[in-house]
């Protein structure tokens, strides 16, 4: 049993990137018309893509829930990378509700969010999240966080279920040896005395950093996992503010070169509902709000920005455009936690589908 897993058969709802959003999350699964217990009258199954934690209100409910209708047999799952980052004690932002250094900032940016401080709680999602595989599949759909790549997918079919984070480490120790090589952290210990601030400071541009760039590529074109859970990336020509922190790589519309035939539904991108797509990144700038894209019109991106509205409701900012959706395969429409529903548009399937 390795880290790619097989997609349960029949009919399926593929729910986006939740972000500790219980409420949405209920609600979604209500609309979609399961009870309780997962269980739905045409037998259909949830699948999950990831990213159930971070900047929402309610991160530990949106596991125990998930967790439990996984272990019913009722649905499926597939870790994010916010499941790695906490699975590796790697607190980033958002994280606040399971790591004690970052409850300061976070409460500044997320009001209240409940926070996991039994160490039997604990414990039990570090054990379920490390449990999940990152990338589902059947003949006719591949599920994964971010990027079907096709070297690493094979790569990750050679590291047994369970094993999440010891691989990613794994790899994370080898991107090391090549990060000293390139004295990466000599480099970014030189660029922080140019530019002192927290790179979470989004009141000041820093300059291009170099060697802050070079350590985010590093990893991403050595750890296998990384690009099935964080995507493709490539150096950006100027810093951005992304996720609440400066950035200096950019992710690549991967599913511009996907060329085989089997349908692919991601998450991790954070498309957005209203007619001008307003991605920090404009991957999706030239897609509408409900189209299939990539190369042969087969990948879908199912994370409809949800895990921004914690720091709208912050700041009072409007979020109604900010959705949790699943999408119905194989009706390929999608339902919405405010029960609305739309009809994707733009699927293509010209070939014979198989299983590479």
């Amino acid at each position: 049993m390795s880290l790619i897993q097989p997609l349960p058969p029949g009919p399926l709802d593929i729910v986006g990137d939740i972000h500790g959003e219980l409420s949405a999350l209920q609600d979604l699964v209500r609309h979609l018309g399961y009870d309780e217990d997962g269980r739905h009258p045409q037998s259909r199954t949830l699948v999950f893509v990831g990213d159930f934690v971070d900047r929402g209100p309610d991160s530990p409910g949106v596991v125990s829930l998930v967790q439990r209708l996984v272990e019913s047999g009722h649905a499926s799952a597939i870790a994010g990378n916010h499941e790695i980052n906490l699975l590796r004690h790697d607190p980033k932002d958002g994280a606040g509700w399971f790591f004690e250094e970052r409850v300061a900032s976070d409460t500044a940016k997320y009001s209240q969010f409940v926070r996991a401080t039994n160490t039997l709680q604990r414990a039990r999602i570090e054990a379920f999240l490390n449990s999940l595989p990152l990338g589902l599949e059947r003949e006719d759909l591949r599920v994964i966080h971010a990027a079907w790549h096709a070297p690493d997918i094979a790569k990750a079919r050679t590291m047994p279920l369970g094993s999440a984070r010891a691989e990613y480490d794994r790899w994370e120790q080898q991107a090391a040896q090549v990060a000293a090589q390139l004295r990466i952290a000599d480099r970014m210990a030189e660029e922080k005395t140019i530019w002192p601030h927290s790179l979470e400071d989004g009141e000041r541009c820093p300059p291009f950093l170099q060697a802050h760039c070079d350590n985010e590529l590093n990893k991403a074109l050595i750890n296998p996992l990384k690009v099935l859970t964080c995507g493709l990336e490539r150096q950006t020509p100027e810093p951005f503010f992304a996720g609440n922190k400066w950035r200096f790589v950019e992710r690549v519309a991967w599913w511009n070169s996907y060329s085989e035939a089997t349908p692919v539904v991601v998450g991790h991108y954070w498309r957005s509902t209203l007619p001008a797509q307003t991605t920090h990144e404009g991957l999706f700038r030239s897609v509408s709000p409900y189209a299939w894209h990539g190369q042969h019109g087969n990948v879908f991106c199912v994370d409809y920005s949800v895990g921004a509205r914690a720091q709208a409701r912050t700041f009072s900012r409007p979020h109604a455009h900010m959705k949790l959706a699943a999408l119905r395969w194989p009706e390929r429409t999608l339902v919405f936690d405010d029960g609305s529903t739309h009809t994707t548009t733009g699927f293509q399937q010209e070939r014979t589908p198989a299983v590479a």
